[in-house]
Formats: structure tokens, C-alpha cells, sequence
């Protein structure tokens, strides 16, 4: 459905070393990183789309955090929400939600929520019983 979603950061390193660290734990692979840009991107361990990217806004005025914007990422198990969840925390993320069954969205439903360094909502969703 999608070909790809962008972040803007204003401080591309520290961004960088949270969404490596995410993406890591999620089994993502990292597809190009231009420091001279600055922006990178994430691709899907079998490759293709849709990408993530992280990014300086083209503008060149500061990136803001949306209010009610939030990127949520499908995770193949529980186990992957809660390490996701802990590996952005661990990155500099701050909690906005631990890992949990939240069934007010549906019965098997297993999430988590953090901000990213630049304060973007970040979700984790597990939709498998387990």
C-alpha cells in the first residue's frame, strides 16, 4: 500500500543510532545511509518496499513531531514488540506506552508506544494470538 514513510530529524546522528537500533530489532536492514544529505533508509529483510527513511527536512527549517501522527510498525510476535520497544528505549526513546495486550483495538492485539528522540510517536503491534 505504501511506498514509503519519512522522518524528519534535527539531530541526524542521534536519530540515526535510535532508528539502527530499532530497526535492528525488528529485523529490518539498513538500504543506504548519505551523512553528506544527511538521511538513510530501511528496507524489509527480503528487500523491496516500502521503505522507512529518516531525514533532514529539504526546507531546511526544523522537523516537528506531529500531534496525533504516529508510524506503528507490524511485528511477527510479542517477543518483537517488547524488543523493540526496549531497544528504543535503550536508544534514547522515551515510553508511551509498555508492552501489553490493549483489546479495546481487537482481542489479540499486543503493542507498545515510545517517542523517538525527535519526538515522533512510534508504535509496535503484534495482531497474532500467541
Amino acid at each position: 500500500m505504501f511506498s514509503h514513510a519519512t522522518l524528519g530529524t534535527n539531530a541526524f546522528g542521534q536519530a540515526l543510532a535510535f532508528w539502527r537500533a530499532v530497526m535492528a530489532a525488528l529485523g529490518h536492514r539498513e538500504r543506504f545511509v548519505d551523512l553528506s544529505r544527511p538521511w538513510a533508509g530501511w528496507e524489509p529483510a527480503g528487500g523491496g518496499r516500502p521503505l522507512f527513511l529518516l531525514t533532514a527536512p529539504h526546507d531546511g527549517k526544523a522537523a516537528t513531531a506531529g500531534n496525533g501522527a504516529m508510524l506503528a510498525f507490524t511485528c511477527a510476535s510479542r517477543a518483537q514488540v517488547r524488543a523493540a520497544h526496549a531497544a528504543g528505549l535503550q536508544a534514547g526513546g522515551r515510553d508511551e506506552g509498555a508492552p501489553a495486550l490493549r483489546p479495546e483495538y481487537h482481542p489479540a492485539y499486543y503493542g507498545a508506544y515510545l517517542r523517538d528522540p525527535d519526538g515522533n510517536k512510534i508504535g509496535f503491534a503484534c495482531h497474532d494470538a500467541e
